[in-house]
């Protein structure tokens, strides 16, 4: 579900004493709808304004940030940092919070600036105000074209959002709801009853109160009767007590293994169909939540101009592969050209000018039978077997330059399979830049006069169980690099005919225990196109072993005397040896 004002509540309680006090020491700003404000005592506050996940929490994840920082971010850092943070408010049930900060000026004279999160959907911003509560800049701006009703600029007064005039459901007094309830259409659902009469509800919670009093998430309020009554109201009091009394459960809902929802309270509603998970912290439940969809969302917006053209270049070799395979088949019926040449020319005193076709006996044939060869009317006999020939020929000549073709489109498709493969993967702004780069120095991008600004990207890095450094390529061209640089004695993983990256391990000409080989091969199974598979076979070898042909594409080796180890894939696995 979204971050409503109910759950905004619950992470601000959570946060606010871990804030108070500590300074800001430094300002990042990772993508255009992200701030993350580095605090005294290793701390990370994330605030994310984003149409899909805005939010407010404290982060373990780490980001790669921008060779030149956004305006926004200056603007911040100019505004902020030294600063310390005074108090975490939000007004009731809003999703709005408001990070006061004391600052000194560069006076010497101290001040107060307030950083504004409005986490309201597409319409969420970060602001930065003054200590009069004037903006100074904000993330969206917003000018009477955009919104009549309230503008969002620098130098006008901030004004909140305008309420919803609902009544937030923590002021419903039993009376109310009873009085609210018989004015009520009978017909209308409970869950719509609930979200039209009362401010801070989410649908889900709406659906949660309408089963634990009716049994049904759809049910109708004149399916209620005097009891139901009774207990819509019983669940809606215990609701409030515990939204009054910051009584709340961090829960993450998983459908199949993979995180669906969350909330602050237990779920019933999807009975086994939905496992429910507690975490410690609203912040390490939302880390875990939003991470995949992170990645997801920066392969969009920064790989999409990437993945459209490696589907374009994919499908356009798709094509031209096909029409080759069709234009090879047809090439192997050319000896029935070279028969056709030879019984027109071995019948040539009995043809005359203009006929359409030749019936002639096939003297290749044991059996004796006759053929009936087409003719080109308007050719003379000479000049018709002359052109079969001449076909024949071209067929024959056709068969190997097709062959060669053909060779090449598999493999420049295979290579464009790898890319998807690494666009899948990728997470930092490097790892764009460093496709793009391969995609223009392979042909598929036309190559650009100005120079993007690249800093070196490192391979992801992990050590296993027992204490080996595993290196895993980011790229087709950090593979090359992996691998032509390792230790002849490391050792070298790839899944088996599945694009993926290349995997090292580092022995130091260590001996290595089978539990390790079995972590590296895994590793090499998630960071592949089998992530989501079971029993993937992975080959590894010593990386002595390990050929680059000539002329090849990037990522692309041969190897011999491998030995392979069937894995599944884990992703806590991951997570674990990514942090040892």
């Amino acid at each position: 579900m979204p971050l409503d004002g109910i759950c905004m509540q619950a992470v601000a309680d959570e946060l606010r004493p871990k804030l108070t006090g500590l300074r800001i020491d430094k300002v990042q700003q990772p993508v255009r709808d992200q701030v993350i404000l580095l605090l005294r005592g290793n701390q990370r506050l994330l605030l994310c304004a984003g149409a899909n996940a805005p939010r407010l929490q404290l982060t373990g994840l780490t980001r790669d940030n921008p060779a030149e920082p956004p305006m926004f971010c200056m603007l911040l850092r100019k505004h902020l940092v030294g600063g310390r943070v005074a108090a975490l408010a939000q007004p009731p049930l809003e999703r709005l919070v408001r990070l006061e900060i004391d600052i000194t000026d560069d006076f010497g004279r101290p001040g107060r600036r307030t950083l504004v999160l409005e986490a309201m959907g597409r319409r969420s911003n970060l602001i930065l105000l003054d200590g009069e509560g004037r903006i100074i800049d904000c993330l969206r701006r917003v000018d009477a074209d955009m919104s009549a009703q309230r503008q969002v600029l620098p130098g006008l007064y901030y004004e909140p959002p305008a309420s919803v005039g609902r009544l937030p459901v923590t002021e419903e007094t039993e009376a109310g709801f009873r009085e609210k309830l018989a004015a009520a259409n009978p017909e209308r659902g409970i869950d719509a009853f609930l979200l039209d009469s009362y401010f801070g509800i989410s649908p889900l919670i709406a659906r949660e109160l309408s089963f634990r009093s009716a049994g049904e998430t759809d049910a109708r309020l004149f399916t209620l009767g005097p009891a139901g009554e009774d207990r819509l109201w019983r669940e809606l009091s215990d609701l409030i007590g515990a939204i009054q009394e910051n009584h709340f459960t961090p829960t993450c809902l998983k459908k199949d293994g993979k995180m669906a929802d969350f909330t602050y309270c237990p779920i019933t509603q999807y009975g086994s169909a939905v496992e429910s998970v507690r975490y410690d912290t609203f912040s390490d439940l939302m880390d875990d939540f939003y991470a995949a969809r992170e990645q997801q969302e920066r392969v969009r917006q920064r790989g999409a101009d990437l993945l459209r053209t490696a589907h374009t270049a994919r499908d356009r070799l798709r094509r031209k592969l096909a029409q080759q395979e069709k234009d090879y088949a047809e090439t192997q019926n050319r000896d029935q050209l070279r028969l056709y040449g030879d019984l027109i020319t071995a019948n040539l005193y009995r043809m005359e000018r203009g006929q359409s076709k030749l019936e002639a006996e096939n003297y290749y044939d044991p059996a004796g039978g006759t053929v009936s060869i087409p003719l080109d009317p308007l050719l003379t006999p000479q000049q018709n077997a002359a052109k079969y020939y001449k076909r024949y020929t071209k067929a024959k000549t056709a068969e190997r330059y097709l062959r060669e073709q053909m060779d090449l489109a598999r493999r420049d498709l295979d290579y464009i399979e790898s890319v998807l493969e690494e666009l899948g993967r990728a997470e930092t702004e490097q790892d764009f830049l460093d496709i793009r780069t391969e995609l223009r120095d392979a042909g598929f991008l036309r190559k650009q006069g100005k120079k993007e600004v690249s800093r070196p990207a490192k391979p992801w890095e992990f050590r296993t169980t027992s204490g080996f450094r595993v290196l895993v390529g980011r790229n087709n061209r950090q593979n090359d690099r992996l691998t032509r640089s390792a230790d002849h004695r490391d050792i070298w993983f790839h899944t088996q005919k599945i694009h993926g990256s290349h995997v090292i391990l580092c022995t130091g000409g260590r001996e290595v225990d089978d539990d390790t080989i079995v972590e590296a091969a895994k590793l090499a199974a998630w960071f592949s196109q089998a992530r989501e598979g079971a029993n993937v076979p992975v080959d590894y070898t010593p990386v002595k072993n390990v050929k680059k042909p000539a002329g090849a594409r990037p990522g692309m080796v041969i190897y011999t005397t491998c030995r392979t180890v069937n894995v599944t894939p884990e992703e806590a696995l991951v997570k674990k040896l990514l942090g040892v």
